[in-house]
């Protein structure tokens, strides 16, 4: 039997936002596994925690303080000890989201490395100095706003940070930086954890002559977020950079490691995020090197879900001959897909065709809370805004917010169930009709089409295991076929607004099978989808 993660399916899990069992309006670890038996239920294979650890919370768990402690607001060590077994019980892993490219400014490795230039952990860090006129070291570009460099009075240099000025990034360039965060891992592993992601994996190392990044030309600043003034210079020396270069060579070497620490356990997985790099996917992820899986944002950003888009990135994917993708649709940092793909609002049927398309392609699926639910975003006014991107762009961007409002599990409770308290964040005001008791006795409902799509896939070897392939369909219709040993599967997705028809040649005949979504008929060796219809069959 091979590695349980390739083909499952997880579900990723934002602890603040998911269930609150104190009333302090903050989700918790208590939370989490009052809720196991419904996460149960879906038929995921495990569950993703972004992050758990101790944070001052200036970008919500990823500025990690203390890298071996569970956030007090969360819960404590006990509870997440109680949270493996309860987890491991109903057969369900459990992956913990570790952010090693950065720390909190709060981190004790960061306090003792600004107090000066020689202090022991002087170079844990990434220090410079200024230029002759005090300026920055170069031009690079904070994701947040403004240089990606801050100046430290008593070390008289500046520190490097990738994001916000209070997540300085680590010197992994240093071995005994490496080996500390490879310790941080085997510390995790021994508790029992099942896996890791790691959050930024593209942006572990840089390039040590500090160059300047090159300016995107102006007729390729084409994509919805450019108006973000890092996104108008191309990331390819503070990450990004060439992987055939030494700084890519370095790069693979510490992710070859930290899957060498994981791999000392049975059974373990690391995946790992490469946002802005997917050249770097065959580089950094395969079957004998690198991390066992990883992802990039080409679905996440995406807002004209065409045929001709995903066939591009299933070519992207199967260019690569070792790599074993992840595949998502939503996270924590995007906006949700119905409301990316849709009218804004609710839209069942939309949600249906997105959860079963993200179901048949090839890869370890990445499933968001709420996705199984439909949820669309949700209003946050400006004066609830939490997350710091968003209070720097808003109203032009308004943030992450959105996506990350808090989960709806009963639609005659206060704050949907969510909390007794005042949540963290406001509780969407049409997330209450599309709670979870609503939607268990409803026989059309998205969460119970989820959960057929989610058993569907278990079953399917092809849909776990198999390869893929892209049929030509026209403009309209996206069809795909996934085969493994003796089960061939046709995928058929209508992603326009309007009916569609797909002539099947040497397909017709094949029996229809799983959940399909919306209208599909087959007549005289045609296909016919109504609008957001999907089809699936298998060859005899």
């Amino acid at each position: 039997m091979g590695a349980w993660w390739r083909g499952a399916s997880v579900y990723q899990i934002y602890p603040r936002s998911y269930c609150d069992s104190n009333g302090d309006g903050i989700g918790d670890l208590p939370g989490i596994i009052s809720k196991l038996d419904y996460i149960a239920s879906l038929g995921v294979d495990a569950i993703w925690l972004s992050p758990i650890h101790p944070s001052p919370n200036r970008d919500y768990g990823y500025d990690v303080a203390d890298y071996f402690g569970i956030a007090p607001e969360l819960g404590t060590m006990d509870d997440f000890a109680r949270l493996l077994d309860e987890a491991h019980q109903r057969g369900l892993k459990v992956i913990l989201d570790e952010v090693v490219s950065h720390t909190s400014d709060q981190h004790p490795w960061f306090i003792e490395s600004r107090e000066s230039r020689h202090s022991p952990k002087a170079d844990w860090y990434e220090w410079q100095d200024p230029k002759a006129d005090g300026s920055v070291p170069n031009n690079w570009l904070a994701a947040f706003g403004g240089p990606a460099w801050s100046y430290w009075p008593q070390r008289r240099q500046y520190y490097f940070h990738k994001f916000l000025r209070e997540q300085p990034k680590l010197n992994l360039h240093n071995p005994a930086v490496e080996e500390a965060v490879l310790g941080v891992f085997d510390f995790w592993l021994k508790k029992g954890v099942d896996g890791f992601r790691l959050d930024v994996a593209h942006s572990f190392l840089h390039d040590k002559m500090l160059r300047d990044n090159p300016p995107i030309a102006v007729d390729e600043r084409t994509h919805w977020h450019w108006s973000h003034a890092s996104n108008l210079q191309d990331h390819v020396f503070d990450n990004g950079f060439p992987a055939d270069g030494q700084v890519g060579v370095e790069h693979r070497r510490i992710l070859d490691a930290i899957r060498a620490v994981c791999e000392r356990f049975e059974d373990r997985f690391v995946f790992a995020e490469f946002a802005e790099a997917p050249r770097l996917l065959g580089h950094f992820v395969g079957d004998r090197y690198g991390v066992h899986s990883g992802y990039t944002f080409g679905f996440l950003y995406n807002r004209d879900l065409t045929p001709r888009f995903v066939a591009q990135e299933i070519a992207l994917y199967n260019s690569f001959a070792d790599l074993w993708p992840c595949q998502t649709f939503s996270n924590h940092d995007v906006p949700r897909t119905v409301s990316r793909y849709g009218a804004g609002g609710r839209d069942d049927a939309l949600a249906k065709q997105l959860l079963l398309l993200l179901l048949c392609l090839k890869g370890t699926v990445l499933l968001y809370q709420g996705e199984e639910l439909g949820l669309a975003d949700a209003p946050v006014g400006r004066e609830h805004i939490r997350d710091p991107f968003g209070a720097l762009y808003y109203p032009v961007f308004k943030g992450r917010d959105p996506c990350r409002t808090p989960m709806p599990w009963h639609s005659r409770r206060a704050h949907a169930g969510f909390t007794s308290g005042t949540p963290w964040l406001p509780v969407g005001p049409l997330h209450g009709a599309q709670a979870v008791n609503e939607q268990e006795g409803d026989k059309d409902s998205v969460l119970l089409f989820a959960r057929e799509a989610v058993r569907f896939r278990r079953e399917s070897l092809a849909l776990r295991l198999g390869g893929i392939d892209v049929i030509e369909a026209g403009d309209q219709m996206l069809a795909i076929e996934r085969a493994h040993g003796d089960e061939t599967l046709l995928c058929v997705f209508n992603l326009s607004g309007e009916p569609a028809s797909l002539e099947l040649g040497e397909r017709a005949g094949w029996m229809e099978v799983g959940p399909g979504s919306g209208r599909a008929e087959q007549a005289v060796g045609m296909l016919h989808l109504g609008p957001r219809a999907a089809f699936l069959a298998r060859k005899p």
